[in-house]
């Protein structure tokens, strides 16, 4: 981390989490962040679904809601980018304060319900970006007074669906009340469903993702994971926050909503690996929660996964981790005689069963 990149996060930290997120946005827009560029090689070239990744080291959603800092994200280090969540229509979210820091746990707890522009203004900004071999994706959402919220997720990939590289169906916020009850079978599959005939009609049908909640039963997964496969989706992203609140410090650990950042990094890990097995490698999976070292992306590669995301980790790290973690995982991959990181995925799944 740089000295510039060094005094820049202690300052955010003095400020409201919810107003040093923005802040770090405005920053990036400025110019004020030192960028590394796209990283790459041929050790870090990922084929996830058929998109080709500069390297396996991806932004979750969240960070860049409303797709306003697409140009310098796309120069952060980063292989591929996940902007959103949209819904179709424009919405607040929860009332404030509804981000809080956990620094004693290296975490975040968020409340924030999805607020966001509305899918047309993301999308006309999604049209302006950047051409480039850096993936841009768009989580989709569903309004919180919608009442249709399976019809949501298509309106938003119709909307937006011609500007985007991949789209991720995110049915495991825990911010939008019964929104997780759509990880159940039968209401998965049907919204699953509506969603590929949405993506059918685009001119370039881009590559649909699933993303879950670590708070899923055995069962349950074994569900998602038939459901996923039947559906002709293109893979899943494990996981979104958890409510889980074990082993906690900070003094905010009592507060509602997800929960994000180290302490998510076992339990995320442990579904990666469970879905890596249901899966038997038929889907390939991002996985997210906890990353914040190099290694610890290479355990969520050997679990089974074949690109991963990071994003609280910034918060404590700032957003060259992304260049470190990339560069980390060709050092690691050279050392342990892999030609391509992603020849590891899956190594070391039974570590984690």
């Amino acid at each position: 981390m740089s000295l510039t990149e060094s005094l820049g996060l202690a300052a955010l930290h003095r400020c409201d989490p919810e107003r040093a997120h923005s802040l770090s946005l405005l920053a990036l827009r400025a110019g004020l962040v030192p960028l590394p560029g796209v990283v790459t090689s041929a050790r870090l070239e990922t084929d996830l679904a058929g998109m080709v990744l500069p390297n396996p080291v991806g932004l979750a959603a969240g960070y860049d809601k409303n797709a306003v800092a697409l140009t310098p994200l796309m120069r952060s280090g980063f292989g591929f980018l996940e902007v959103g969540a949209a819904t179709p229509r424009p919405q607040p979210g929860n009332a404030k304060p509804r981000l809080f820091r956990l620094t004693e746990d290296r975490a975040a707890i968020n409340r924030f319900g999805f607020n966001n522009d509305g899918a047309c203004a993301i999308s006309a900004r999604l049209a302006l970006r950047p051409k480039g071999p850096v993936p841009v994706g768009l989580n989709l959402g569903a309004n919180k007074d919608s009442a249709d919220r399976s019809a949501d997720f298509g309106e938003v990939l119709a909307t937006c669906g011609p500007h985007i590289d991949f789209a991720t169906v995110n049915v495991s916020s825990p911010n939008t009340e019964k929104l997780r009850d759509l990880q159940g079978r039968a209401a998965l599959a049907a919204l699953l469903a509506r969603v590929m005939d949405v993506r059918a009609e685009l001119a370039r049908p881009v590559p649909v993702f699933l993303k879950i909640a670590p708070d899923l039963s055995a069962a349950d997964l074994e569900d998602v994971a038939q459901v996923a496969l039947d559906s002709g989706i293109s893979g899943i992203i494990a996981t979104n926050t958890t409510l889980s609140r074990e082993g906690l410090k900070s003094a905010h650990k009592g507060e509602m909503g997800g929960l994000s950042g180290a302490p998510l990094f076992e339990k995320s890990t442990r579904v990666l690996a469970q879905l890596s097995a249901l899966t038997e490698g038929r889907l390939p999976l991002i996985g997210v929660g906890g990353i914040s070292t190099p290694e610890q992306a290479w355990q969520k590669i050997r679990a089974g996964a074949t690109a991963v995301q990071i994003y609280t980790a910034m918060v404590y790290e700032g957003i060259s981790l992304a260049a470190r973690v990339a560069r980390g995982l060709e050092a690691i991959a050279q050392r342990e005689g892999f030609a391509r990181v992603t020849d590891a995925t899956g190594t070391g799944r039974a570590d984690w069963l």
